[in-house]
């Protein structure tokens, strides 16, 4: 039996034997309205809807606003519902139940292949792993923003909050006038009947809290006025006018300021401190030591009347680092580990059919090819940081955070009170990236203000110390191998890759209790070449799981990030082989995937595949599916002063229902711009046990004067919405790659490319 197909099946049949679980109905995640606190003249209609006085909609928001807008996404969705507009709807914080719980998120980890979940007939294996793991994740209930989850998650029950809100309304507007709720209608936030009746929400909204809903039904789809158009943020006129509040904006009444110094060398703590001279210092108050928190290393923080005062003072603390018992990492080392790890250990094999071993056996010819990705950091804007307050036995966060929740587990653990102590205030995040899918810095922030006597502490990393104490995504190793039949076609695809496994070092260190004894497969190591769409009778893929010692993390895109560079690449390396165009082979394999084969198309025509580009210029391509979305993208470069430049990249995408397709193009420039920088320059590189780089020169960002032209072009579908925040990422460092081999005739199987 294959070992996936066992780990889904034992799943599934786990759930029926948990009592009731196979039969009860899901939980309901609508809540009632005492989950959110109402201010003067506010009425909550459920847990997600409140109807303010004037009319005003505030809708209950569980994510976290990192430039991706999905505080105007799921208000949108509200909005159509209500039938009000979207000026008039106000975001407020949600709380800590569970019905916030991202439930899409926790899906996204099963490891399984697109195909399965959608042909696979009745209650199979797959859809009963996904039915348990649903149920599990509505129990947890934890918040997280991330795996492009949020729209995906939010679309039914944000539209069914806000549905049932608009049948209680409709339902109080009938009682009070006595008439069939049938006649009545709703419009700008305003019930009204033929006969000339009207009345606004907030008039109704107290009635309508007492009044039971009734027959709920979500809009048709033809009567939507909202969702599929390009409508304004509602988060930009607060960014544009400086109002709107990061984490690193906040400012408290006799707050202080502190800034963190730890051991450059990972996993290493201080010795000796020698810091009377920088206590001495004007402005300096006093040095707290920090404890390897989460995975962290150990170093101490200073605090002071301002940032620079803390900074300068830190600087000048002499310390005896020392280095951690078990040795220091080194990259180079961990390359050559990981190799290793390929050619000699066994993997878990992810997917697996036909017989790949006879026909490599049998073949004309067997093509292998070795690819890698280094380290890599997140490099958010805004710089990691978090505000604490630790008085009277209760703990306050100010956090620009993706995960509310863990950061208060996090705060309670280090205060050593209850969770329910903890509140957690989320800010604007200034970029996420998944680096703020750790709760690090909130349990060093608290650390620091439990010293302060009940004054509220920022804690900030500088940026040396946030580059070179990150959580990196996995360096990682491949072998791609293909077997080209005696007739000239593809006969087989065998990938082996091999790198750490990031889901169970997250989950030691933001949900201990729930990491097991030993480590399952983690679909994020695999992502991007278990679930090729091409037709292969024959194919192969698995993973060696590795432990390097390097802090690892979420990234970007995760695992397709680089495994999209591997398998397009190869894809363009077999085209190569047979004598194909690029383009015409992954047609051919794509014959009985449909949605694949129209993106594909979309995105040649829209970039003129096959046409004349002027002398020096070429085309490549690459499609990938991630997070439930189809991209295809097409770069064209050139070579200028002896490096890379890329032009101009065509993006199609199929992304299901559209939301908002200004942010759906937004989100694809921004992914083109983040993926190019990885892709040319990005690594980081660890020597001695220290990461190398420090500051933004150091990773050579793509900036205004050389970021390519992007395109985007949407697919129309109806089905249900996919990921957009992710999806643009991993197709791009490989048609980068493609077009660069199409102009020189260099492969390329390394990142970053221009290293």
């Amino acid at each position: 039996m294959k070992r996936r197909a066992w780990l889904l099946g034992t799943a599934g049949v786990a759930g029926a034997l948990v009592g009731g679980w196979g039969v009860a109905p899901q939980r309901s995640r609508l809540g009632g309205g005492a989950l959110m606190p109402a201010g003067d003249g506010e009425v909550a209609l459920n847990g997600w809807i409140k109807v303010a006085a004037d009319g005003a909609i505030v809708l209950a928001m569980p994510r976290s606003e990192m430039g991706q807008g999905v505080h105007t996404a799921l208000a949108m969705l509200a909005a159509e519902e209500l039938d009000v507009p979207l000026e008039r709807m106000r975001v407020e914080q949600a709380g800590a139940d569970a019905i916030y719980g991202n439930v899409a998120n926790v899906l996204g980890a099963l490891p399984s292949r697109p195909s399965e979940q959608e042909h696979e007939d009745g209650f199979g294996r797959v859809k009963a792993a996904r039915w348990l793991l649903g149920k599990a994740a509505r129990e947890l209930g934890i918040n997280a923003t991330g795996g492009s989850s949020s729209v995906r998650d939010g679309w039914e029950v944000v539209r069914l909050a806000a549905a049932t809100a608009r049948a209680c309304l409709l339902g109080a507007a009938a009682s009070r006038w006595k008439l069939p709720i049938g006649e009545l209608r709703v419009a700008g936030g305003v019930v009204s009947h033929a006969s000339g009746r009207t009345a606004g929400y907030g008039e109704l909204a107290r009635d309508a809290a007492g009044i039971p809903p009734g027959e709920v039904r979500l809009k048709e789809r033809k009567a939507w006025k909202l969702i599929g158009t390009g409508a304004a943020r509602i988060d930009l006129p607060a960014k544009v006018d400086g109002s709107a509040r990061f984490g690193i904006d906040v400012r408290l009444p006799g707050m202080r300021h502190a800034v963190l110094r730890l051991c450059p060398i990972l996993g290493g703590s201080p010795g000796a401190v020698r810091a009377d001279a920088a206590l001495k210092m004007p402005g300096v108050e006093r040095l707290v030591m920090l404890p390897a928190y989460a995975g962290s290393t150990a170093g101490f923080a200073v605090v002071g009347r301002s940032y620079w005062h803390a900074h300068r003072a830190a600087q000048a603390v002499e310390v005896d680092w020392q280095p951690p018992p078990g040795g220091t990492a080194d990259s180079r080392r961990i390359a050559q580990a990981l190799q290793q790890a390929v050619r000699t250990r066994d993997g878990f094999r992810f997917h697996e059919e036909g017989d790949v071993d006879a026909a490599e056996r049998n073949a004309g010819k067997v093509i292998e090819a070795w690819y890698s990705a280094p380290y890599l950091g997140h490099t958010a804007m805004e710089p990691m940081n978090c505000t604490a307050r630790v008085r009277d036995g209760r703990v306050e966060l100010w956090a620009p955070t993706q995960v509310p929740q863990l950061c208060q587990a996090a705060a309670a653990r280090v205060a050593g009170v209850a969770r329910d102590k903890v509140a957690v205030h989320v800010t604007l995040l200034g970029g996420g990236f998944g680096r703020r899918l750790e709760a690090d810095y909130a349990a060093c922030a608290v650390r620091v203000a439990m010293d302060c006597g009940g004054a509220p502490v920022q804690l900030v990393w500088p940026r040396e110390e946030d580059m070179r104490h990150d959580y990196y995504r996995p360096m990682q190793a491949a072998m791609l191998r293909a077997a080209i039949g005696r007739d000239g076609q593809l006969a087989s695809l065998r990938i082996k890759s091999a790198g750490d496994a990031i889901t169970p070092r997250w989950m030691e260190r933001v949900l201990p209790a729930l990491a097991g004894p030993f480590d399952l497969p983690d679909k994020t190591t695999s992502e991007g070449l278990f679930d090729l769409p091409y037709a292969l009778g024959n194919q192969r893929v698995e993973h060696v799981a590795t432990r390097s010692g390097v802090p690892v993390g979420f990234w970007r895109s995760v695992g397709h990030s680089h495994n999209a560079f591997f398998s397009e690449c190869f894809m363009d390396e077999i085209a190569a082989e047979l004598g194909r165009d690029p383009l015409e082979l992954r047609r051919q394999l794509l014959k009985g995937a449909p949605r694949y084969l129209a993106v594909l198309e979309l995105a040649a025509q829209k970039a003129g595949w096959g046409t004349v580009l002027p002398s020096g210029r070429a085309r490549g391509l690459a499609l990938h599916e991630s997070f439930g979305s189809i991209v295809a993208q097409v770069a064209e470069v050139s070579i200028e002063e002896g490096q890379p430049r890329v032009h101009r990249v065509v993006c199609a995408i199929d992304c299901g229902t559209v939301i908002n397709p200004a942010t759906a193009a937004q989100q694809m420039e921004g992914a083109v711009v983040l993926g190019l920088s990885a892709a040319l320059r990005g690594r980081i590189d660890i020597h001695g046990g220290a990461v190398l780089q420090g500051n933004f020169p150091d990773v050579a960002l793509v900036r205004m004067a050389s970021a390519p032209e992007v395109e985007t072009w949407i697919v129309p579908s109806e089905r249900d919405p996919g990921g957009v925040g992710e999806p643009g990422v991993p197709p791009l460092a490989p048609a980068v790659a493609n077009a660069l081999f199409a102009l020189t005739g260099r492969r390329h199987r390394s990142l970053p490319i221009a290293s």
